[in-house]
């Protein structure tokens, strides 16, 4: 790909770049991001990884982190914002990038900020009659939220903004027709994964429409961050994707450790990759387990949850903790591996190969599963893309994406492992490759594993750290692969103990956004298990 700097130079011709940045980072104004966002993106920045609402006070705005689907390594940051706090107006990429549909309206729903031309501004975790924006510095906590006996959405309609002879023009649009079926899935239903609700347009049998509702399980953790010490927001990580929690605290652990300067040592880094994967392969059989479960065989789901349970033996022998399992810290390691660590690691590693075997041979080859999973739920390579739908879903479909390859941190570039993609004529993304890829890369895993576990460096588990942990004024972003996909923390810091912003990038929001374009002219029935192939998590969307 051409250099950076000068694609930069084309797309926004006259914007100088920032100084002292992480990544090349320009501002635009207006009109301007709409624009520079479409020469990105014709010049291979498809992926949008996130859109960062912002308050800086005298302005309101967004930061946008883009990267391009052939070489994720690349990143670029554009800024936009408006002076104006009483009606803050920014301009769409919507239409640029599918995915920013859902991260524009989480920033309205949080910062206020409405986005012209956007087709759909409706809030998207919190009530339609909530007062006020959370994340704006000075929402008050003592706003008064309207008490009903019935939840309140805006699912009505779909309120839209443009400009037009220079004036606001707002429009309204019918989200269902009134002669539309609408089956209500979720937020109580096992197999929506979690509390997810779930609107679906019917055509007969067909999907013809499914509108998504987020928000049951919102607990506000990026605003509470804002008043926490970066040791404080490591246990909120770890509830985010709850079945990728080591990964995801690994991840906080990084970025305040490369803002801080703090070097960690070689032993904690390598432990840390060990429980990574770990965590990984739990995660991968569980959600191997439930999307069995979702097309009715209990027996493969039992057998998922049994050989779970290995690893989470493995986790409460060193840690102590089982699914959460709060063991790296700023700098390292709670505390150092237990004696029977890497025995019971070495143990495990041969068990798991033999199990995979097996679970190729009572489920995989299954002509009642593969006849149901073949060509059901396709996602191009380009959707996924324009969907950042990263990790085992995106691989599945042909996207080289994960970040261990691509963007290596800690302990990745020193082992040998492949990274698995289904990009082959008979393999188009469908459900069963977004079933097999996850099989395959827990042998992956077990691979990384098997590289470091009787490596592991003598020495300290921990560095000497600091009584209270501070990082110098600027951004740090720090990303990582968990079992999910490219999961992201961005930390805005004015120099003092806690952060000034903190937004967490998560891998699963694009997941439940690829369930419409996937689901159209499938069957009711095959909901579930399109849904269960992509293996979201519904906390980690909310946060």
């Amino acid at each position: 790909m051409e250099d950076i700097k000068k694609i930069l130079e084309k797309a926004a011709p006259g914007k100088p770049l920032a100084e002292n940045t992480q990544y090349p980072t320009i501002e635009v104004e207006g009109e301007e991001v709409h624009t520079v966002a479409q020469r990105l993106k014709d010049a291979g920045f498809d992926y949008l990884m996130s859109i960062t609402g912002m308050d800086y006070g005298d302005a309101l705005g967004c930061i946008y982190h883009i990267s391009a689907s052939g070489s994720s390594d690349q990143v670029v940051v554009l800024k936009n914002k408006t002076t104006d706090r009483e009606n803050p107006m920014l301009y769409t990429v919507s239409d640029v990038w599918e995915i920013a549909n859902l991260y524009e309206r989480e920033v309205y729903d949080f910062f206020g900020i409405m986005f012209i031309n956007h087709p759909d501004m409706r809030r998207l975790f919190l009530r339609g009659d909530w007062v006020g924006y959370p994340l704006r510095k000075d929402y008050s906590e003592k706003n008064e939220v309207p008490v009903t006996n019935v939840n309140v959405f805006d699912l009505e309609n779909m309120p839209s903004i443009t400009i037009e002879g220079g004036k606001v023009v707002r429009h309204d649009k019918m989200l269902f027709g009134n002669n539309d079926y609408v089956v209500n899935f979720g937020p109580q239903h096992p197999s929506t994964h979690g509390v997810l609700h779930l609107r679906v347009k019917l055509d007969g049998e067909q999907v013809a429409k499914i509108d998504p509702n987020f928000g049951y399980i919102h607990r506000g953790i990026e605003k509470m961050a804002e008043k926490l010490t970066y040791p404080q927001i490591l246990p909120y990580t770890e509830r985010l994707d709850y079945l990728s929690s080591a990964i995801n605290r690994h991840a906080l652990c990084m970025a305040v450790e490369n803002g801080a300067g703090i070097e960690v040592p070689e032993r904690a880094k390598y432990v840390r990759v060990i429980f990574d994967e770990l965590t990984r392969i739990a995660s991968h059989l569980l959600g191997w387990a439930s999307m069995t479960n979702d097309m009715g065989a209990i027996t493969a789901f039992i057998y998922g949850m049994r050989d779970r349970e290995k690893i989470q033996d493995i986790f409460e022998g060193t840690s102590g903790g089982r699914l959460m399992t709060a063991y790296s810290v700023v700098g390292g390691l709670a505390q150092d591996i237990a004696p029977d660590f890497q025995k019971q690691v070495k143990e495990f590693i041969p068990y798991m190969r033999g199990m995979l075997k097996e679970y190729h041979t009572f489920f995989s080859g299954n002509p009642i599963a593969t006849g149901r999973m073949h060509g059901v739920g396709k996602l191009t390579l380009a959707q996924a893309a324009a969907l950042g739908c990263t990790g085992p879903t995106g691989r599945a479909s042909g996207w080289h994406n994960d970040v261990r390859k691509l963007a290596p941190y800690s302990v990745y570039d020193k082992v040998d492992f492949k990274e698995v993609i289904r990009n082959t004529d008979t393999h188009v993304g469908d459900s069963y490759d977004r079933y097999i890829i996850r099989l395959d890369e827990i042998e992956e895993s077990l691979k990384i594993i098997e590289q470091l576990v009787d490596n592991i460096p003598d020495g300290e588990f921990k560095a000497k750290t600091p009584a209270i942990v501070k990082l110098p004024a600027g951004e740090y972003h720090q990303r990582v692969e968990n079992a999910r996909g490219d999961f992201d923390v961005f930390i805005c810091s004015d120099g003092g103990k806690t952060p000034a912003r903190v937004h967490f990038r998560s891998p699963s929001l694009p997941l439940v956004a690829a369930l419409d374009p996937l689901c159209r002219d499938e069957k009711i029935a095959d909901l579930i298990m399109i849904g269960g192939s992509l293996d979201y998590v519904i906390p980690c969307i909310d946060r």
